[in-house]
């Protein structure tokens, strides 16, 4: 048997899955931006347009959240650095 372990640290696999979030976090935010685009028209015959001041304010809301959102992932991505520069020792050897 091998002595070394055949899946990765709880740690360093969450950092990881951390940083496809922060990857991923623009591809989000376009397709949340580009979901009005099927919202329907005032051309058709039903006459049942999105309001603008509805559209604004669901435009204005997902850009909030992007920005709370990449608030948060800065956030955890950072204090997982600061959480494995704190076990790494003066030496360079991990404690």
């Amino acid at each position: 048997m091998p002595d070394r372990r055949m899946f990765l640290e709880r740690r360093s696999y969450r950092r990881r899955r951390l940083m496809d979030a922060v990857r991923m976090w623009p591809l989000v935010g376009l397709a949340l931006w580009m979901l009005p685009l099927l919202w329907p028209l005032s051309g058709d015959d039903s006459g049942a347009a999105m309001p603008m001041s509805s559209a604004l304010r669901y435009l204005f809301g997902v850009w909030v959240v992007l920005i709370l959102g990449a608030l948060a992932l800065w956030w955890r991505t950072g204090r997982g650095v600061q959480d494995e520069a704190a076990a790494v020792d003066p030496a360079g050897r991990r404690g």
